[in-house]
């Protein structure tokens, strides 16, 4: 064990608390979520595979073992050391105080839908399609108030070969491969709250003012996504502050690739200001994607038997006109044992030259148990190449 600390650099740290087991497990799990943090997957694999092999047991080693492994790619490992350790179902607990956290939770979902689909655009008259995502969400936290979450998804198919039914809600479509969808950390800085992360949205800061939950990806965001779901393929950092009163402000910067702010690559920039009362609340969002400029206004309001939401977006391209697009739905719910949502839409931005195409959908949405829901939907989407109109069954478990 001591050949591999001095091979990393770290003999002489951890050869100072070696008489004590305790304090040495400690000392070993600190440098190994150092390295995982400075990206030295393969060292932090290493360091943990030599405590492992000196026969120094704790759960925290296996998590950081099996983190390593998943940055490393080998995502069916991690998998398989984190399904042992959380077979009692109630997540990593140990008795640590102070070092790192107490806890890390695993939450799991999985969506499958049944769909058919009577589309012009495809000429698949009446295409009936099974597809299914499942997400597996890992959070961490160190000191009681940050978080460490890496979120991994599985899904049917590529883009390529997704069905209609699965590219209109929105499926993961990772070729049926454990994919890490996104890794974000949160942490206090005085009033504030940070994000920084891989594969993270800038709205992952943002208050938001859309109470309506879509049922197709069109509505996703009250038809605000662009001005909101900046970001998402590469390194991000936002920062977002709540203020007395239900006044909340955010905004932040992302980028494709893994640096932002550099000499090089494309960063995008966002905005948010929101207020939250007890019935209604409204946000107003800009964002920077280079060449194009959006702002978004969604707003919400409760009532006695529904809640209302309404969303509008502008888009100023360079060389083109200004585009516009707008939503609004309703949800009630309190409809029998479930919920009842309709909504309508533009498909997206259109400038006043162009021809307005409109989606439209409605869904029920029953839950079964604490763990299962199921969510038949009807939509119609409209399209310069024709029309699609679908229903679609799904079936939602999480646990």
């Amino acid at each position: 064990m001591q050949r591999t600390w001095s091979s990393l650099g770290v003999d002489h740290y951890l050869s100072s608390v070696a008489w004590n087991v305790e304090e040495l497990t400690r000392a070993i799990l600190s440098v190994g979520y150092a390295l995982l943090a400075q990206e030295k997957y393969e060292d932090a694999y290493l360091l943990i595979a030599s405590a492992r092999r000196a026969e120094l047991v704790d759960p925290w080693l296996a998590d950081c073992e099996a983190r390593a492994l998943l940055f490393q790619g080998k995502s069916l490992e991690a998998i398989a050391i984190w399904q042992s350790l959380l077979a009692g179902g109630e997540g990593l607990v140990d008795d640590y105080s102070g070092g790192f956290s107490e806890t890390t939770t695993a939450s799991f979902g999985v969506d499958m839908i049944v769909g058919a689909v009577d589309s012009d655009v495809t000429g698949n008259s009446e295409a009936t399609t099974f597809d299914y995502q499942m997400g597996i969400g890992l959070s961490t936290s160190f000191t009681g108030e940050d978080s460490l979450d890496v979120t991994i998804d599985i899904g049917g198919g590529d883009s390529a070969s997704q069905s209609i039914s699965s590219s209109a809600m929105g499926f993961d479509a990772t070729s049926g491969v454990l994919t890490v969808d996104g890794v974000t950390y949160s942490f206090p800085v005085g009033g504030a709250s940070v994000i920084v992360g891989d594969a993270t949205d800038i709205s992952a800061a943002y208050t938001g003012a859309c109470s309506y939950s879509a049922f197709l990806d069109y509505m996703g965001n009250c038809g605000t996504g662009n001005s909101v779901g900046v970001g998402g393929a590469g390194a991000t950092a936002a920062v977002s502050y709540a203020f007395d009163g239900g006044f909340s402000l955010a905004g932040g910067v992302s980028s494709p690739q893994s640096e932002i702010l550099g000499e090089t690559g494309v960063d995008m920039y966002g905005i948010e200001a929101a207020y939250t009362g007890e019935d209604f609340g409204v946000a107003l969002a800009y964002s920077d994607a280079e060449t194009t400029t959006y702002w978004g206004l969604n707003g919400t309001y409760s009532f006695d038997v529904a809640s209302l939401s309404v969303g509008l977006e502008t888009a100023d391209a360079d060389g083109s006109d200004e585009a516009f697009g707008w939503f609004a739905g309703l949800t009630f719910d309190e409809v029998g044992p479930g919920s009842l949502s309709l909504g309508m839409g533009t498909t997206g931005n259109f400038t006043d030259d162009e021809d307005e195409y409109y989606v439209y959908e409605a869904s029920y949405a029953y839950p079964v148990n604490d763990g299962m829901t199921i969510t038949p939907g009807v939509y119609k989407a409209e399209s310069e190449a024709g029309d699609a109109a679908g229903v679609i069954v799904k079936t939602s478990f999480s646990f």
